[in-house]
This record gives C-alpha cells, sequence and structure tokens, in this order.
C-alpha cells in the first residue's frame, strides 16, 4: 500500500499523543530555551510591545503599582519637605514660622496630599504656601509624572482591548476536514465562518503541512513546512466572507497529499495548519485567525451538511448546528483508484462515439461500368 510519508508512520501508541504545533483555537506550542541573558533585555528596549502582549493580571497589577507606587514616593518626598521646614506635629517651631504645606503634619497627611495633588482632586484642606520654591517645583513633576501615567496605562489597555486577535475569536473552523469528490476531483475540504455580521476585506486563505522528513543525505528535518493552497469556487483571494464558506483543496500530482489513500492517512504524523488573513471593516485592523488538523481529524469518504437555507420572509440563515457535521459519501479509496476511474470512463465514451458493428471482410465493393439491357419484350 501506498504511503504518504515513507519512514515516518507513526508508532501505535502514540497516534492518539498527536502533540500540535498550533492548538484548534491557534495558539503557537512552543517554547524557547536556553537564551542568553543579554537576549531578556530586548523585552524591556520594546517595552511598550511586552505591556501590550503581557497578560491581563499583569497589566492589572502593574496599574495599581504604577499610581499607588507615584502616591507613594511623592507623599515621602512631600513629608521630607514638611519635615524639613519644622511644618510636623511635635516640632519646635518658631515664632513667626512660615508653613510650605498646609495640614501637612505627618505621613499619612503627606499620602492624602500626594494622592490629592496627582489626581487633581484638591480637598481644600492641604494647599501649598507658596512660601518655598521647592514645593513648587515638586508640585510641577508630580503633576508631569502623573499625565504621562495616566496616559500610558489608558494607551496600554486600550490598545489589548483592540487586541486584532480578539477579532479573530468570532472567526470559527470545522472541527474536522474532509475529502470527498468535488467538481470531478478528489478534494479536501474545511469549513469557515466568520460570525459577525461585519467583513473581513482582503480575505486570504493558505496552508501549510508540517512534517518531519529526511534528506537524501540522511539530514532529518523537524517541521518541514510545505505550501497547501485553499481556493473557493470564485477564487482564494479577496474572499467574500458573509456567510461560511467551503474551502477545498485539490489532490493531484503537485499534492502534498497524493499517496495518501483512506488505509494510511491515520497511519500518517502530520499536521496540517490553516491560515486566514484579513482586515475588520470596523477597526481596519490586520488579524489572523489559524487552526490545525491532524490525520484522525481528517475524515475520508465524508461530505460536509449543507447549512445555508433561505426562509419565507426572503433572508439567508445559517444554521451552525450542522457546521462540523458531514455524511458518508461514495469516494474512491485513493488518489490512483479515481485517476484510474476517470481513465476507464474516458476510454469507454471514446470507444462509444466510434464505428459500431463488424467489418464483414468478405464483402467487396464492384464497380459496373457498362450496364447492359437484358430485358426483351
Amino acid at each position: 500500500m501506498l504511503q504518504l510519508f515513507p519512514g515516518h508512520i507513526q508508532p501505535v501508541g502514540l497516534r492518539g499523543r498527536k502533540t500540535r504545533l498550533v492548538t484548534k483555537d491557534g495558539h503557537c506550542n512552543i517554547e524557547f530555551g536556553n537564551i542568553e541573558y543579554s537576549n531578556h533585555f530586548a523585552y524591556l528596549v520594546d517595552f511598550w510591545t511586552t505591556f501590550v502582549e503581557i497578560r491581563w493580571r499583569f497589566v492589572l497589577l502593574l496599574f495599581v503599582a504604577a499610581f499607588t507606587g507615584s502616591w507613594f514616593i511623592f507623599s515621602l518626598l512631600w513629608y521630607w519637605i514638611a519635615k524639613s521646614n519644622g511644618d510636623l506635629v511635635g516640632q519646635n517651631r518658631t515664632e513667626g514660622h512660615v508653613q510650605c504645606i498646609d495640614n501637612v503634619n505627618g505621613l499619612t497627611a503627606a499620602f492624602l496630599y500626594s494622592l490629592e495633588t496627582q489626581t487633581t482632586i484638591g480637598y481644600g484642606g492641604r494647599a501649598l504656601t507658596g512660601h518655598c520654591a521647592g514645593t513648587v517645583a515638586l508640585i510641577v513633576i508630580q503633576s508631569l509624572i502623573g499625565v504621562f501615567i495616566n496616559c500610558f496605562m489608558c494607551g496600554v489597555i486600550l490598545a489589548k482591548i483592540s487586541l486584532p486577535k480578539k477579532r479573530a475569536k468570532t472567526v470559527t473552523f470545522s472541527d474536522t476536514a474532509v475529502i470527498c469528490l468535488k467538481k470531478e476531483s478528489l478534494c479536501l475540504l474545511i469549513r469557515v465562518a466568520n460570525l459577525r455580521k461585519t467583513l473581513l476585506i482582503g480575505s486570504q486563505i493558505y496552508g501549510k503541512l508540517l512534517r518531519t522528513t529526511t534528506t537524501p543525505d540522511g539530514e532529518t528535518i523537524i517541521l518541514d513546512q510545505v505550501d497547501v493552497d485553499f481556493m473557493v469556487d470564485a477564487g482564494k483571494d479577496n474572499l467574500f466572507f458573509v456567510c461560511p464558506l467551503t474551502l477545498y483543496h485539490i489532490i493531484n500530482k503537485s499534492s502534498p497529499f497524493y499517496e495518501l489513500s483512506k488505509d494510511t492517512l491515520p497511519q500518517q504524523d502530520f499536521e496540517l495548519v490553516v491560515f486566514l488573513d484579513g482586515m475588520a471593516e470596523s477597526t481596519s485592523s490586520s488579524c489572523q485567525v489559524r487552526t490545525s488538523y491532524v490525520p484522525q481529524e481528517i475524515q475520508w469518504g465524508y461530505s460536509f451538511l449543507p447549512i445555508i437555507s433561505r426562509t419565507k420572509t426572503g433572508k439567508y440563515r445559517v444554521d451552525f448546528s450542522n457546521f462540523s457535521k458531514s455524511v458518508q459519501v461514495t469516494t474512491p479509496h485513493c488518489i490512483h483508484c479515481f485517476q484510474a476511474d476517470v481513465d476507464q470512463k474516458n476510454h469507454n465514451i471514446h470507444s462509444s462515439q466510434q464505428k459500431q458493428g463488424i467489418d464483414n471482410l468478405g464483402f467487396q465493393i464492384i464497380d459496373i461500368h457498362n450496364l447492359m439491357d437484358v430485358t426483351k419484350m
């Protein structure tokens, strides 16, 4: 029996524990090890991307730490100024003493004054007197730093909320892929649907087949990538993504699935990663949706159930309950069987178009040149 990838058939005990590079929801299952310490500094240099990509729990922790930390640090500075000027309770004040800050007589009051200053609350109980130049400079510095922290944290939160990958959550692929006949060709089919009514502009679909190969020199290449072209009836670029689409890949001599058959499919060790790139119509942000299929998720001899119908009011209705459901159909055992059937059918059609009947080899055509009238009255 023909095999897709000779020498790389997965053992029986490991077939149910296939490790994916790309999960069904599009996350990459990969980790980096033995990174030099100097390379970690690059994450701090690109701090904006680092803050946008970290988890929400760390963003919230950074949000709280940035504000409370700045309030506390400046409260220590205000407390130091008040203590240096003798404004605290219990300090010996001389006659005619001029305070730098009114009603800041302890660390708690200094913290409250720092919070009120940076958040521009200003209750009125604590305020600068204007007699100390250092307090004027410090309040200007704290106000500028507070504005910077506000802008930075608002930008990080807004960027995380509007990440394009959030839009990708509303695009879904079918749980399984199927192999059946389509337009007189053996094809691999998958389904993809946009769950929002807003379109993805300039959508493109393509695939990568990940497998382990061995070169003629004996070198083993892990995660070798092979292009897999997908298309719809209207082409493969600029998809009109208003309703679920059925994407298909024609299995021919240029396809990496050319040597695949129904019997060898479950024994293979590969991963088919499918990508969908597009631009969100409402935000004009580019996004990518991806998923993967292992051999156990590819059904040979099945076809997807129809999901689009028309209601009595004239609207088109999509039934997502049948989105990933399939039904068994008549399908050739392999591409070679299919091509043999096509060749036999073409031969039969060609033979039926030829002259029918049996030639009589003993029959001769004789030309009579002189006709004689042998009839006598």
